[in-house]
């Protein structure tokens, strides 16, 4: 069974290819199916258009794409040859397939103007070959619309949305490169800070090993061979120092170099950065002791130091809470603060004048940082913060590598809240990397999305507002032929019946009525007959009714019959 149908698949594979290579053949064989049953149904001058159309559909299909108003103008004139008002079924199926195709390959202005020549040539047409004169033309622009005008419009439709969906899957492509590469970069930057961090804690060490090396160096108690060996251990630590120093120096990227962002005569900036060896040296002993956490040896810094600058900076900072920051790993200490001094730059930088709470707890084996500021003050000045957008990505990175967890985003009633929670024990794992954000990309899919339903609505709407306009302009149509219909009472009375159809026509007026009133008898069997209104707006009407050349009867019609 299997067997059977993939040989099937196969067959319909291989038809389905020779179908496409030869895709105008086929078409054109459609649109002729109709086109031929036509020239065998009707007679005369029909059958002859019918048939005169099975050429010139295969015309219009070969020039279908590089004039495809061409290939529509061919239906249009097929279809008015054979009946003024465009009802002519044969040539239909190819007029709707033709517009179709247009729509995805012509512009709207050249095509509307060429709805419009259609439409505007229609109306003499009527006027003089259509036995309702004016009221054929209403005929034929309800055909045109419906027949030509929705199937073009489906067309730009699908056009449109084809084009938008690739614009869109481009754009959003890009935007999601972009952002991968925005958020690397902030994760290099911010390695690259934490290797600075180590460098001013383990340089600090080896410094410090150094100086022991060459105390004992120089110790009288020692040996010349204990001696030695202190000499090399304080070769290799001074050149350990070095190393260190040449490998963070390589890392570090022109904006992690000291000064560029530090607090100048004690103004905060928003941008500190507590890792800068220009203030480490005049902080760590005030930090030692803000908040007794004895943190001597760590480049971190105070969260109560930060807060102390802010406010003297005029934010306006709530310290809530700060519980013993002692004997935490050096990672996370590095993490707190930075959150810490992230979070104040971005209620500074995004809501000045707004108040913010800090609160560092422990709780069992977790350091809680949060920081939260209200909504920006609407009283003060307004002024749009220039963001980079890669500070939380850098800040994730960094609690991410200390083992913990980021949380960032607005809270109800206004306001931003920033929450790290970092392990308090030692050689904790990092936490794996979260994949990278697709927002950008879903508001760019979003927007396509929106321009494909607005252009599904116009091509519902237009066709719609079309045949509104067309009949608005019927009442004028209407108002006009009902008073150029009228015969006049002397003029019935003078027509005998038997007379030739040229003598009564020499006294009718030139503008029938569109049919029969309602309640109108049926016409006479073998005989046509034409309707004149008795008076305008009025709902009897006079019959004349024709045999041959000769006027058969003559009779008033209507609901006072």
């Amino acid at each position: 069974m299997r067997l059977v149908r993939r040989l099937v698949s196969r067959q319909v594979s291989r038809l389905t290819g020779r179908l496409g290579r030869h895709r105008g053949v086929v078409l054109w064989l459609l649109l002729a199916v109709p086109a031929l049953v036509g020239a065998l149904v009707l007679e005369g001058r029909e059958a002859l258009v019918s048939a005169a159309g099975l050429p010139l559909l295969g015309v219009a299909v070969t020039v279908r794409r590089r004039w495809p108003l061409v290939a529509l103008a061919v239906p249009v004139a097929l279809g008015l040859a054979l009946d003024v008002e465009l009802l002519a079924a044969p040539y239909w199926p190819a007029l709707a397939v033709l517009a179709f195709l247009a729509g995805g390959r012509v512009a709207a202005r050249p095509a509307l103007w060429f709805f419009a020549a259609v439409g505007a040539a229609g109306l003499p047409l009527c006027a003089f070959l259509s036995p309702d004169r004016l009221w054929g033309w209403s005929s034929l622009l309800i055909i045109l619309l419906l027949v030509v005008v929705v199937p073009w419009q489906l067309g730009r439709y699908r056009r449109q949305y084809a084009a938008l969906a690739r614009a869109g899957w481009r754009l959003a492509d890009r935007m999601e490169r972009e952002q991968r590469a925005v958020a690397a970069q902030a994760r290099m930057r911010e390695r690259a800070r934490i290797a600075g961090d180590m460098h001013d804690s383990l340089g600090h060490d080896l410094t410090l090993m150094a100086m022991r090396a060459a105390a004992l160096q120089l110790d009288p108690a020692l040996d010349p061979r204990h001696q030695a060996v202190a000499a090399e251990l304080r070769a290799a630590a001074a050149e350990a120092t070095e190393r260190l120093r040449d490998i963070v120096g390589v890392l570090r990227t022109d904006d992690d170099r000291p000064g560029d962002d530090q607090l100048h005569d004690g103004e905060y900036d928003g941008e500190y950065d507590g890792e800068h060896d220009g203030e480490r040296g005049d902080e760590r002993g005030d930090e030692q002791g803000d908040d007794g956490s004895g943190g001597g040896r760590s480049a971190a810094g105070s969260p109560l130091a930060l807060v102390r600058r802010a406010r003297a900076a005029g934010l306006d900072v709530d310290l809530e809470r700060l519980d013993d920051l002692a004997g935490l790993p050096p990672m996370t200490a590095l993490a707190a603060h930075r959150v810490v001094q992230e979070a104040l730059t971005n209620a500074a930088k995004h809501a000045p004048g707004a108040p913010v709470r800090v609160r560092v707890s422990r709780e069992g084996g977790t350091l809680l940082v949060t920081v939260a500021n209200g909504p920006a003050d609407a009283s003060g000045p307004v002024a749009r913060a220039v963001s980079g957008g890669a500070g939380l990505v850098g800040l994730d990175e960094r609690v991410r590598l200390a083992g913990g967890a980021l949380r960032a985003g607005p809270v109800p009633g206004g306001g931003f809240e920033v929450v790290a929670e970092l392990p308090t024990e030692a050689n904790a794992a990092a936490r794996p990397a979260a994949e990278p954000v697709r927002g950008t990309s879903a508001t760019e899919l979003a927007r396509a999305e929106r321009e494909v339903r607005r252009g599904l609505a116009q091509t519902v709407m237009v066709p719609l507002a079309v045949l509104a306009g067309i009949l608005l302009l019927m009442i004028p149509v209407w108002l006009l032929s009902s008073s150029l219909s009228v015969l006049p009472r002397g003029t019935y009375d003078g027509l005998t019946v038997g007379a030739t159809r040229g003598e009564v026509e020499a006294h009718l007026p030139a503008v029938t009525m569109d049919g029969p009133p309602d309640g109108a008898p049926p016409p006479p069997a073998g005989e046509s007959c034409v309707y004149y209104t008795v008076r305008a707006f009025d709902d009897d009407a006079y019959r004349l009714c024709f045999a041959g050349d000769r006027l058969r009867s003559k009779a008033v019609v209507g609901r006072r019959e």
